[in-house]
């Protein structure tokens, strides 16, 4: 190879012996289709920035349009203002589709650079500072944009884009736009619209304390245009006021139903009052178009025939959450008595209590499911990729084959699938014998050896590990690629929910739910693919030995969730949760929810060897912290962006930790930092940390 300076892959220097195995193991030596896809794995700064300038050969595969097509910088937090700017520089005329998602922390300056990439087909500016001006200067130099996401905040004014910018509108048919203020944003200039994602973020209140109303949108003169329609999606916070706009929204598709309208979903916290609009929407929609996906509000379902007269082509996704729909329902209106359902790949029955049942007005939480109704349900839709059965008590009847796991099994091609913790419970406790205490069930014993409760003894999968003959594991061995896995008590409520109103009086965990503890925790670690995972309100777990079998054997897990597991007054798996983080190597986000956590050395240690964690949220009532062991972990742990810590902490505590942090973390000197890292962008990144850092009291 040349002596360039360009050229610093160079193995010259290498000894005689070692060249057989460098020539053999280089990774040059791959072919260039191999180099792409592991390329394809590398941020784009580092790739553009960093990489193309270690050899001629890498030089050009980086510049490979297969990596330059696509940009994605959300929750790439490496991504500096210079970084952004450089590489648009450097690759902008090639990007045809760019993902700024996020990206806080870039000025509105920097985001309007993205204009100079005037290829653009897709751009997600979500979560970025853009004014009206600055949105109409990006828009007007993106001639072929196809689809956009946008926040509109308040202070918007559709009155100043530009003609251009209006005209690069009219082209776009994919819009996302998430709501901070009452504003149809830049829906009436989108006329060719088919795909329409709207969030509602809308608070009911300023901050100075004004109440606000949906009635502002009612002078604008523009109003959206849905008769190219074929996806309408709405999620709404909580708040009235979001209620209030989006039946702006709807009144427009009232109107006039589009033809062409194949997906119709609104994801709502709580109730929902139907409106006259509504009602004639919904009328149009079962006369006039074929649905293949459908979500609505339970009070637009509840009592009234709609499902009967509705009409699905080729459906993918159904949710019919917290809804009164019985089996029978489900049955007729559904599955249709034995419909063809092979496409649909979605199903949300989440706090759907009676849609397993038989049709009884009268049946009691811990009445059994009928079996028929799932197995009818299981034949129908054999390709479900995607089912959520939780928020509801499924107790599954004794006899072969008519557990809920076993004909759940029957669906091998499940990548997500939710369930109440009762629901993978062997068997129903027999009337004829004594409740077990959890410690005995949890804590295996030999022969004349006493058990100490709350010895924090680990034990892995072996006597007290998964059991074959358990249905839970058997499930789990016939859904090997699950990625997606959520284990939630039937009653659990969280105090900090993120898009349903916070319950304060928390009910106790279902009674079948007791049977199920570490080994059944223990056999989630057949799931070699697991990358999200949720456990909550597991009052049998005890030592925490399953949490240590995950993190084990899961490798892939990025995202973890743990709330109210084991006995309310005590942490019992402290120990165990340790031992799991220490093998967690790819967790990016972790989220606790535990009364009383101690969030001590002990416990900041263990998560200081998960070096990609980037996001930590902890909410414990009467909880306590050290904060010489959050400074030391956050001075670790170079990834986090975001800590949430809700404790019982004084106020004066969390005020003093924040101002330590924000202090340690502004003066930090070039000593301190990685010499791989340039000074300037790790100290700008460490700002942005702390400053999106909060630690609050509650009690």
């Amino acid at each position: 190879m040349a002596s360039s300076g360009e050229d610093t892959c160079d193995d010259s220097d290498a000894s005689p012996a070692a060249a057989p195995v460098a020539d053999s193991a280089h990774l040059l030596g791959f072919s260039d289709e191999i180099l792409l896809h592991i390329l394809s794995h590398v941020p784009s700064t580092d790739l553009v920035l960093n990489v193309r300038r270690t050899c001629r050969k890498l030089a050009a595969l980086c510049l490979d349009k297969s990596l330059t097509h696509t940009v994605l910088l959300q929750k790439d937090y490496e991504a500096s203002e210079d970084k952004v700017k450089q590489l648009v520089k450097e690759i902008g005329r090639d990007m045809q589709q760019l993902s700024m998602a996020g990206c806080y922390w870039l000025s509105g300056a920097t985001v309007e650079h993205v204009a100079r990439c005037r290829g653009l087909v897709r751009v997600n500016l979500s979560g970025c500072p853009l004014t009206s001006l600055r949105l109409s200067k990006v828009l007007s130099a993106l001639p072929q944009l196809r689809s956009l996401a946008i926040d509109v905040s308040p202070g918007f004014d559709a009155s100043q884009l530009s003609g251009e910018c209006k005209a690069t509108l009219s082209r776009v048919r994919e819009l996302k736009q998430t709501l901070y203020t009452p504003s149809y944003g830049v829906v009436p200039c989108c006329t060719s619209l088919e795909k329409l994602l709207l969030y509602f973020e809308i608070l009911d209140r300023t901050r100075e304390g004004a109440v606000l109303s949906g009635q502002l949108m009612v002078g604008q003169s523009n109003v959206p245009h849905y008769q190219h329609l074929r996806v309408f999606y709405a999620r709404l916070a909580p708040g009235y006021i979001n209620q209030e706009v989006v039946r702006l929204y709807l009144a427009v598709l009232s109107d006039r139903t589009p033809e062409n309208l194949h997906a119709f979903l609104i994801s709502v916290p709580g109730s929902f009052a139907e409106s006259e609009a509504t009602r004639n929407l919904l009328e149009s929609m079962a006369r006039n178009v074929a649905l293949d996906a459908l979500q609505l509000p339970k009070s637009w379902l509840n009592g009234s025939a709609l499902l009967q007269h509705m009409k699905f082509s080729s459906p993918f996704y159904f949710s019919f959450s917290r809804c009164a729909l019985s089996g029978g329902h489900l049955l007729q209106r559904v599955i249709d008595g034995g419909r063809d359902l092979r496409s649909l790949a979605g199903l949300n029955l989440s706090g759907c209590a009676h849609c397993l049942a038989p049709d009884c007005l009268l049946r009691k939480a811990e009445d059994d499911i009928d079996p028929t109704i799932l197995e009818a349900l299981v034949v129908a839709c054999p390709n479900l990729r995607h089912l959520n059965l939780s928020a509801a008590h499924h107790h599954s009847p004794e006899g072969p084959g008519q557990h809920l796991c076993q004909l759940l099994a029957r669906l091998p091609r499940l990548r997500s699938l939710s369930l109440p913790v009762c629901a993978v419970a062997d068997s129903p406790p027999r009337a004829d014998r004594a409740p077990v205490p959890p410690a005995m069930r949890a804590v295996p014993r030999g022969f004349g050896k006493k058990v100490r409760i709350g010895v924090p003894s680990i034990s892995f999968p072996g006597p007290a590990g998964p059991q074959p003959s358990s249905v839970f594991w058997s499930l789990l061995k016939n859904v090997p690629f699950l990625d997606r896995l959520e284990l939630i008590g039937s009653n659990f409520s969280s105090a900090m929910p993120r898009n349903e109103p916070a319950i304060r009086n928390s009910l106790p965990p279902c009674s079948r739910a007791q049977s199920v503890g570490d080994a059944e925790v223990a056999a989630i670690s057949q799931l070699a693919f697991l990358r999200h995972l949720t456990l909550a309100q597991l009052p049998s777990i005890l030592t925490g030995s399953g949490l240590v079998s995950i993190g084990l054997q899961c490798q892939q897990l990025q995202s973890l969730s743990l709330a109210h597991l084991g006995l309310m007054g005590s942490v019992v798996y402290m120990s165990g949760l340790s031992d799991m983080l220490k093998h967690c190597k790819r967790l990016k986000d972790l989220r606790l929810e535990q009364p009383y956590f101690s969030a001590n050395a002990q416990f900041f240690q263990a998560l200081s060897q998960c070096s990609a964690l980037q996001r930590l949220c902890l909410v414990s009532r009467s909880g306590t912290l050290q904060p010489e062991a959050v400074l030391a972990f956050m001075a670790r742990c170079l990834h986090v962006v975001v800590c949430h810590l809700f404790t019982g902490e004084s106020l004066s505590t969390c005020r003093s930790l924040q101002q330590a942090l924000l202090r340690r973390f502004s003066t930090m000197g070039t000593d301190e930092i990685n010499a791989e890292m340039e000074t300037k962008n790790t100290h700008k990144k460490k700002v942005n940390k702390i400053m999106s850092l909060k630690t609050y009291s509650r009690k």
